[in-house]
């Protein structure tokens, strides 16, 4: 049962790439458009925010299941990784005439990888935020058992 978890948590980033990239080839209502426009769009747009910032964290999980140490040079490589996705994705949305692609966009993405790098840095390798550093330690303890 435990390899089939720390498989799921090895392809999960992959999977949620695939998602993004898949709802990023769509209309932006076409699973759901708010009857406030402005709302709708107010939603809509900090979604950049979110949707890179846990795929990030997905990544740091998928690491945190791997033997070797984790060090802070991989936990900048993986926030550049989701970043570098991010762009990625920005240039594939520009070749959609129903979708939008701008530099504040690709802002927003990096933003939300920021505030999760921040905790998970703090939490792992400077001793803030224990309770996060604690949790994020006993999963690599559990997958490595």
């Amino acid at each position: 049962m435990k390899i089939l978890l720390l498989w799921a948590a090895r392809l999960l980033p992959f999977i949620y790439m695939a998602m993004i990239w898949i709802m990023s080839s769509l209309p932006s209502n076409h699973f759901v458009e708010l009857p406030d426009s402005s709302l709708d769009r107010t939603i809509k747009e900090s979604l950049h925010l979110i949707e890179f910032a846990i795929l990030y964290g997905i990544y740091v999980l998928a690491v945190l299941t791997g033997k070797r140490k984790f060090k802070r040079s991989v936990n900048m490589l993986l926030a550049a990784a989701a970043a570098l996705y991010g762009l990625t994705d920005e240039i594939h949305q520009s070749f959609y005439p129903y979708r939008s692609s701008s530099l504040f966009d690709l802002f927003k993405d990096v933003l939300g990888i920021a505030v999760v790098y921040y905790f998970v840095d703090g939490a792992l390798f400077r001793g803030k935020f224990p309770r996060l550093g604690g949790l994020l330690w006993k999963w690599k303890a559990f997958m490595q058992r």
